[in-house]
């Protein structure tokens, strides 16, 4: 703990301070749940999609064996052209939101290649399409844990530190200043007794002055 200066203006820098922090820490606490729950849900929706890609990739393979023809099909047929991602907001935070992507197709000769290879890549482009979403959720998930550590630390500094450092500081000024009082007064007692103590001797020597007088 810094030291600080035991007076009157410390004391009230300090209650202002603590005024600060309780006054935010409710709203980093709402911040911290937020975060929370809204990972949760990105991590949720992240998981699902990861499903629908795997469930997606099931039906492909069995689907092309069916035809007999695996080999007709090849994943370089399908690219990835352009991915489109739009700015969303989360709690004070950016985050990217996948729109959708533009896919390119290799060429092939439509007489030689088998007639299915057309729907096959339909859901290939599904399956990249599923696949760059996940990624999107996952960049969302990183840049809200990130904000989320930041603000669990300002929680825990305001809660565990600040708040009773304040608290502290401003009793240990309270007491300082409230012995400062106690002893002004016994001091100004003593001195207003040693007052009267030599006022009374002065009066008591006129008058003794002046009884002497009146017997000359």
């Amino acid at each position: 703990m810094a030291k600080i200066k035991l007076t009157k203006n410390e004391q009230k820098a300090q209650k202002d301070a603590l005024k600060m922090y309780q006054r935010y820490l409710p709203t980093l606490t709402l911040k911290k749940q937020q975060l929370q729950s809204e990972i949760r849900t990105i991590e949720q929706k992240a998981n699902e999609v990861r499903a629908q890609r795997v469930a997606l990739e099931k039906e492909f393979q069995v689907w092309i064996s069916v035809f007999g023809e695996e080999e007709a099909f090849k994943p370089g047929m399908v690219t990835v052209r352009n991915i489109k991602k739009g700015v969303g907001n989360i709690a004070g935070v950016t985050i990217p939101v996948y729109e959708g992507a533009e896919f390119g197709r290799g060429d092939y000769d439509l007489y030689e290649t088998p007639l299915w290879i057309d729907l096959a890549a339909d859901r290939m482009e599904k399956a990249l399409s599923l696949d760059l979403e996940a990624s999107v959720l996952d960049e969302q998930v990183r840049l809200l844990s990130q904000e989320l550590r930041t603000t669990s630390q300002r929680v825990n500094l305001f809660e565990k530190v600040k708040i009773p450092e304040a608290k502290a500081n401003i009793k240990k000024i309270s007491v300082y200043l409230g012995d400062q009082q106690v002893s002004a007064v016994v001091i100004s007692k003593v001195s207003k007794k040693k007052i009267d103590q030599r006022n009374a001797a002065a009066a008591a020597a006129k008058k003794a002055e002046e009884a002497k007088g009146a017997e000359k």
